[in-house]
């Protein structure tokens, strides 16, 4: 077994262990900027943790496709002629080529743009020119299969094994997943991605931290008032906020309190909820009653991530649920750019020399759980500088 899927392995089963004395400190500054650091990583855990690629669907009929791009890798998802749907390597099997471009289409059959070689949607090689030129050539040799996961309608991808099911790390919220029906979510919009220039932990620190609420989020404040709540399970955090009674001052959140409208299918207690889940260590649901988005932190380099992210709804032609959903946008696009504000202080903090890990507050649960998963996955983070050059290539 590769050390790094050991480790994550390992990491994976809940285990009691003594106090640790940097238990109540955060993550060194060199974690977040450190190239080394980076690869040792994608080594130890990135590469076999769960992406989102689209929801079922969107490829609803046989030859529509979806792609993600991600650590170098371009993944597609088709559905075959047999309405199954498949992953594969966005690779042609003879010189290496990239079959398709773009974030989605349909195609019959799936034919590389270099030396015409064809794949059938089931990912079979049915077609090579000059075919009388391979007598070696096994008809067998088809698109690389990449591990495919259905979470609810979401299609998961993974580059390499080693981690839980999706479903598996969900599981112990399953109960309160169920009334939102996510397999009946239709896509609102398209992908949107951002690029910023930040270490992926940054943005995936800023999801779980709740502290930072009530002093760079004034509309959440204004919505939840001070009843933001979070809890750090092995593989998951959860956030949540009620919506308050009290009407905000701001137009857009006053109208999203009052337009938004009963969904018969949530129980009382999630009607005027907004819940979060982050799980390990790069994808995140926002869920709202009236729609529900995913984000992923696509890292790229140590100091480059792409946030893609689309909404997805269940069908409603409602006046006040169209309504809550454009308002549910501005709201949210506000909130956006003040993270973005936020996190980019953070990152230009990291790289100062001045910096030392930081006191992790008693209620910060989510920073202290993820700190943990990174010191065990990857030791050197337990480090307050980077080891000498030349650490990670063992």
């Amino acid at each position: 077994m590769p050390w790094h899927i050991g480790r994550m392995a390992t990491l994976l089963k809940p285990v009691q262990s003594a106090p640790d004395a940097l238990d109540d400190l955060s993550l060194p500054g060199w974690l977040y900027f450190d190239s080394e650091f980076f690869e040792a990583e994608k080594r130890a855990f990135l590469r076999a943790a769960p992406q989102i690629v689209c929801h079922e669907s969107e490829i609803r009929e046989p030859g529509e496709w979806r792609t993600l791009e991600y650590l170098g890798e371009s993944v597609i998802v088709i559905r075959g002629d047999d309405g199954e749907v498949r992953a594969f390597s966005n690779v042609c099997r003879h010189r290496g080529s990239r079959l398709v471009d773009g974030t989605g289409g349909c195609a019959k059959v799936l034919t590389c743009p270099y030396h015409a070689w064809s794949y059938a949607r089931n990912g079979r090689l049915i077609g090579v020119p000059h075919r009388h030129e391979y007598p070696g050539l096994r008809t067998e040799v088809g698109l690389h299969p990449v591990s495919l996961e259905n979470w609810h309608g979401f299609l998961f991808v993974t580059l390499e094994p080693g981690v839980l099911s999706v479903a598996e790390m969900m599981a112990p919220y399953a109960s309160e997943v169920g009334p939102y029906r996510f397999e009946d979510l239709r896509v609102l919009g398209r992908v949107t991605l951002r690029a910023r220039s930040l270490n992926w932990k940054a943005i995936a620190d800023n999801y779980s931290d709740h502290l930072h609420i009530a002093v760079g989020h004034p509309g959440l404040t204004r919505l939840f008032g001070r009843n933001y709540r979070i809890e750090a399970k092995d593989h998951v955090d959860r956030m949540e906020g009620d919506l308050v009674e009290k009407e905000s001052a701001n137009p857009s959140e006053r109208a999203y309190q009052r337009y938004l409208p009963k969904v018969d299918h949530l129980p009382p207690s999630h009607q005027r909820k907004w819940l979060y889940y982050k799980l390990f260590p790069n994808v995140a649901f926002d869920i709202y009653p009236d729609q529900v988005d995913f984000m992923q932190f696509l890292p790229v380099s140590a100091t480059e991530t792409v946030i893609r992210e689309i909404s997805y709804a269940l069908p409603d032609g409602r006046r006040e649920m169209r309504a809550a959903r454009y308002l549910n946008w501005r709201i949210n696009r506000r909130v956006n750019a003040e993270d973005t504000e936020l996190i980019t202080r953070v990152q230009l903090g990291m790289q100062s020399p001045t910096y030392e890990a930081g006191p992790l507050g008693t209620s910060e649960v989510c920073l202290r759980s993820f700190a943990t998963k990174l010191r065990k996955l990857i030791p050197e983070a337990r480090l307050s500088s980077p080891p000498a050059p030349g650490w990670c290539r063992g």
